[in-house]
């Protein structure tokens, strides 16, 4: 080999005669004028300017570049090891993609070692200090070769290996063979992620063909919004890369079922596959994942429109006895589907349905009566027409260790469904409900008086609960619940808040969020009758409430009171500051965005001693000015985040000083 690189004479190679087949070429000619591309140190001011012909014997090309490829890749794979190999990819872009296309076994050094002679091996800490270019694993030439990893590049290890993403005009063939060369001495690349390419000089089935033939380590594969790459690429994965584990495909609308087939019988190691919007992927994939992978654990199907009952019924069929986690969305499957699932998910831990328009009240309630899903925990139902009071209650009956609840969007489902629900769901611990708007006041106070293990419950976007006059009958008391939020349910009112405060009494989480309707006379109950003490407490958009209720609320709970965000509420004003200040021993963040404070307010809170905040928004609060400078500086020295956008009485000089003082604190402004 050394021959060759140390090659001098002209005997061996040359062929003869002339070395160039047009002498006059002009391309030969070095061009004149100002564009001229070489140095020439100032001379001498002369007194006649001239124009300045190059003549003489062209420069010979390097011996090196007149082999073929085939004999390169024959001195490449010969090379000792990484760095080795590294540099060469410096040289040019067709070196570069020659490296690339060298498999792991292919590589000389292995049939060194079998034959006896010694192998030269390198420390891997030296390797990884060796040089800046080589601890990014980057390669940059004339040839516009980017480097493997910039600091824009996300590099993390996980289990040993390298995680690379790579996105937009960085997801090129050329940065991917740089990557299949560069990782391959440096523990092998684990994870690559690549997400919208650029129409011209973006990812294709070449880049895909360097990472399987040098990444035969990869664990996890992520293609977005990737039309370049086609079922011959994914082959190239599939011959390549057997120790796949996850695999996620999203808009890649040139992928069929023929290479996930492929991917399928090579990579019996699959345990996650989503596929999301390939509009050319269908049945025989699932059926194939369900066939030939042992060990799938998650799958998730989202808007493929050839995907079916057949599809979901064959991979359920085979693979229902390993599936944990499994996602539907917007796919054409009936009742059928639904069904099977029912009865052959026996492993099912995480069910997610969404958008599936085509299922009906008879699919939920074959699926809660199939008897499959004993072990299903989390149940996520999200815009299915077909959820009614029939099937809530078949599937509380049929999963009888569901915890995790979640129905947005249904339509359908009314005040008796979800009170049989509530009292079918025995191990039931969290309840979100959002914009089922046939719920009403009776609904909610069902589930807290059904409920024996409930610990969480969150109505967002409710329109049909509103106050009413009716007297509810004795309740036991739900002494379970921890954390309520009610969030954009313009009809909860101080009618409904005040049965809360006498059923539960031992929140600590409290999440009122834009409820307009409620006031300190509907809110003070709820805050007297807690037991526990709260230690979140949220009431953002209450534009009723004022210093009253606060001071209630500092002074039962100041002791346990972490957060206090009181963002909107308009009638809070300094008062509510003093109190903070004088109560709150743990009080964290604090959010009076919005509210009536002035400098006399953040003068009390810097005055606490015992005060130590962590995240302070003033956001629009207009009446605090330069003259609280010195109190925020005292805040600052605890403080991690504060906001001040909109506070306009705060000039752009007492910003920078800010800045300038709380150098270790985010400050918004």
């Amino acid at each position: 080999m050394s021959e060759v690189f140390d090659y001098r004479g002209t005997e061996d190679f040359s062929t003869g005669g002339f070395r160039f087949p047009n002498p006059k070429d002009s391309s030969l000619l070095l061009p004149l004028g100002h564009h001229v591309d070489v140095y020439f140190p100032p001379p001498k001011r002369s007194r006649v300017s001239a124009p300045f012909v190059v003549s003489g014997e062209q420069k010979q090309k390097s011996s090196i570049e007149v082999l073929p490829d085939e004999c390169l890749f024959e001195v490449f794979r010969r090379l000792p090891g990484g760095q080795e190999r590294s540099a060469c990819a410096c040289v040019s872009k067709r070196w570069l993609m020659l490296l690339s296309c060298i498999r792991r076994d292919e590589l000389y050094t292995n049939k060194i070692t079998q034959s006896g002679e010694p192998e030269k091996r390198s420390n891997p800490k030296k390797e990884d200090t060796c040089s800046e270019s080589e601890q990014k694993g980057g390669y940059i030439d004339s040839n516009e070769i980017k480097a493997e990893a910039e600091e824009e590049d996300q590099e993390t290890e996980a289990n040993g290996y390298i995680s690379r993403s790579l996105e937009g005009k960085k997801a090129t063939d050329v940065r991917l063979a740089a990557i299949a060369v560069g990782t391959g001495s440096r523990g092998g690349l684990g994870k690559l992620s690549i997400r919208g390419t650029i129409s011209i000089r973006g990812v294709t089935n070449l880049g895909l063909k360097a990472i399987a033939r040098g990444c035969p380590s990869l664990r996890a594969l992520s293609l977005w919004n990737i039309s370049s790459i086609d079922d011959e690429g994914l082959f190239e994965i599939a011959n390549g890369c057997r120790l796949l584990e996850k695999l996620d495909l999203c808009r890649c609308s040139t992928i069929t079922d023929k290479s996930l087939l492929a991917i399928a019988k090579s990579c019996p190691n699959l345990t996650s596959v989503t596929i999301e919007s390939c509009l050319n992927i269908g049945n025989e994939s699932l059926q194939a994942l369900g066939c030939f992978c042992p060990n799938l654990k998650s799958i998730a199907v989202k808007n493929c429109r050839l995907v079916g009952d057949q599809g979901i019924a064959n991979m359920f069929s085979s693979a229902g006895r390993v599936l944990t986690k499994v996602k539907l969305q917007a796919l054409n499957i009936s009742d059928v589907s639904l069904a099977v699932i029912g009865y052959y998910g026996h492993e099912v831990t995480d069910l997610a349905l969404t958008g599936l328009q085509n299922v009906n009240e008879r699919g939920f309630w074959a699926m809660g009566n199939g008897q499959g899903l004993q072990k299903l925990k989390s149940f996520v139902v999200t815009a299915c027409r077909g959820v009614s009071d029939v099937g809530l209650e078949s599937m509380g009956k049929g999963c009888p260790n569901l915890k995790q609840t979640c129905l947005r969007k249904c339509p359908l489902l009314s005040d008796k469904g979800l009170a049989s629900f509530a009292k079918t769901a025995g191990s039931l611990v969290s309840l979100q409900l959002e914009e089922c708007h046939r719920i009403t006041q009776f609904g909610f106070f069902g589930i807290l008086g059904n409920s024996r293990k409930l610990k969480a419950l969150v109505v967002e976007n409710c329109l049909g609960i509103r106050d009413t006059d009716f007297e509810f009958p004795c309740m036991s008391l739900c002494n379970s619940l921890r954390y309520l939020t009610i969030r954009n349910c313009p009809g909860f009112g101080n009618a409904s808040l005040a049965i809360v405060g006498r059923l539960c009494p031992k929140l600590l989480h409290l999440n009122l969020v834009g409820l307009q309707g409620i006031t300190d006379e509907g809110l003070l109950p709820l805050v007297q009758n807690s037991e526990d003490g709260f230690t979140k407490v949220n009431l953002s958009g209450c534009v009723n409430l004022t210093d009253s209720v606060v001071s209630v609320i500092v002074k039962m709970h100041g002791s346990t009171l972490e957060l206090l965000n009181l963002d909107g509420c308009r009638h809070i004003t300094d008062a509510s500051l003093v109190e903070i200040a004088d109560n709150c021993l743990l009080l964290s963040e604090l959010d009076v965005s919005g509210c009536g404070i002035t400098d006399s307010g953040i003068a009390a809170l810097a005055g606490a001693v015992h005060l130590i905040l962590q995240i302070l928004s003033l956001s629009g609060c207009s009446s605090v000015s330069d003259k609280s400078l010195a109190s925020l500086g005292i805040l600052g020295q605890t403080l991690v985040g504060l906001n001040i956008q909109h506070c306009h009485g705060i000039s752009l000089g007492a910003v920078d000083l800010l800045v300038e003082w709380l150098w270790s604190c985010d400050i918004l402004a």
